[in-house]
C-alpha cells in the first residue's frame, strides 16, 4: 500500500503532463452567419461552429471556440477527465492510509 508521500510524488509526476485541462464539453453546431447576403445561408445551409459548455458555481455557460483552438480544447477536456480519474483513485488510498495510521496509534495507546 502506498503512503501519502508516495501518492503525492505520483501526483506531482503526472500533473504537469495533463496541462491544459478543463472540465466541460465541446459540441459542433450549425448556425446561420451574420452576413446579410451570405449565399450559403440563403440556400438554407448553416455554418459549423464549436461551442464549449461549462458549469461554474452551479451556473451553466457556453462559449464560442475559434476553429484553431478546437484541438487544444479537446485535449484539455481529455486531460480534465484524466485528472478527475486521478482524484477518484487517490481518495480511497488517502483514507486507507489514515485508517492504518490511526489503528497503529490506538494500538500503542490503549484506552484505560
Amino acid at each position: 500500500m502506498k503512503d501519502n508521500s508516495q501518492i503525492k510524488k505520483q501526483w506531482l509526476q503526472q500533473i504537469p503532463s495533463l496541462w491544459p485541462a478543463l472540465k466541460g464539453s465541446l459540441a459542433k453546431v450549425y448556425k446561420p452567419c451574420i452576413r446579410k447576403n451570405c449565399p450559403a445561408c440563403a440556400r438554407g445551409d448553416k455554418h459549423p461552429a464549436w461551442l464549449l459548455s461549462l458549469s461554474y458555481q452551479g451556473r451553466r455557460t457556453t462559449m464560442y471556440v475559434p476553429q484553431p483552438m478546437v484541438s487544444t480544447i479537446k485535449k484539455a477536456i481529455q486531460n480534465g477527465r484524466k485528472i478527475e480519474q486521478l482524484l477518484y483513485r487517490t481518495g480511497p488510498g488517502l483514507l486507507r492510509n489514515y485508517r492504518k495510521n490511526t489503528q497503529k496509534t490506538h494500538q500503542r495507546h490503549p484506552k484505560s
